[in-house]
């Protein structure tokens, strides 16, 4: 053996077998510019360490944190009929679809599922602003109908996570004519007196504002999200005059009697357990009581 085997010729073999650095293993804060690894994203349900800021989360992720054991099963609805005014802009809606569908692996903005939380049946929905900014459009009509079917059938609160743009422009008045079929459809839970909770994310606007993101029994809204109808840009530029620091943010709504509580990530499983268990006039839950990961109640 030399030093040509010893040394060179390891030397060779690291430079050519290195394996390159996933990119995705950090991510930057919008907000703050901070740095964070995945791992602490995914630790603190995509909140930013530094500053707070609640960064956009999948269905997915949302869904195995509110769950018991993270144990839901998701509920199927009637599928639409695609593209019925055959749309066209830059490209197909069609297109637009498929292309969304293989990125998400989801088959329309609305995740429907049931399950357990604080071990009491509840079905939730989770509106998916990754499929083209969680656009109303007539799936996710179908789909809360389908949720409010549900509810009503097997006796469950409906808790309603809300994230859009507002109604999908490529259905045109197809997809306003949600709103007044959500509207219906959420009537029925009052009717029932079975509770209708809607948890507002960043962001939620248009007409999914103006229609069953603000009705819920109790509105709960995560921290610094924007919530609104016309976004504050729009109104500046109608009424030429310069808008309040925060508004149509959470804590600005929440100052002015718009949702009743403003609460961290985190923090919501907990708080849902408590509201449910009142509503639905359980015993009593306390915060914390109930593990994510297990059905198991510490006394």
């Amino acid at each position: 053996m030399n030093w040509i085997s010893n040394y060179v010729r390891p030397k060779i073999n690291a430079i050519f077998s290195k394996k390159d650095t996933p990119e995705n293993l950090w991510q930057k804060c919008q907000k703050c510019g901070m740095m964070l690894f995945h791992r602490e994203i995914k630790d603190s349900l995509n909140v930013c360490n530094g500053c707070g800021h609640h960064m956009l989360i999948s269905p997915k992720e949302r869904l195995l944190d509110l769950f018991d054991g993270g144990i839901y099963s998701r509920i199927d609805y009637e599928d639409v009929v695609e593209d019925p005014l055959n749309f066209k802009d830059t490209k197909k809606y069609t297109d637009r679809i498929k292309e969304t569908r293989k990125k998400t692996s989801e088959k329309d903005a609305m995740v429907l599922t049931v399950g357990d939380v604080g071990r009491q049946k509840v079905t939730v929905a989770v509106q998916n602003f990754a499929f083209m900014g969680g656009s109303m459009g007539m799936s996710v009509g179908n789909s809360i109908i389908a949720g409010v079917n549900n509810s009503l059938k097997f006796k469950t609160p409906f808790v309603l996570f809300a994230a859009a743009g507002g109604a999908r422009m490529q259905e045109s008045i197809l997809s306003l004519m949600q709103m007044p079929r959500s509207i219906v459809a959420i009537q029925s839970l009052r009717e029932a007196k079975l509770p209708y909770i809607v948890v507002l994310t960043n962001p939620t606007t248009g007409g999914v504002t103006a229609s069953y993101a603000m009705l819920g029994d109790i509105t709960i809204a995560e921290p610094n999200a924007l919530i609104c109808f016309a976004g504050p840009r729009v109104i500046e530029q109608t009424i030429g005059e310069k808008l309040p620091d925060g508004f149509q943010k959470s804590e600005y709504l929440l100052d002015h009697g718009m949702v009743d509580m403003v609460i961290p990530r985190d923090k919501i499983r907990d708080e849902l357990i408590v509201i449910l268990h009142i509503l639905m006039n359980k015993p009593r839950a306390i915060r914390g009581d109930i593990k994510k990961d297990t059905n198991e109640v510490n006394l």
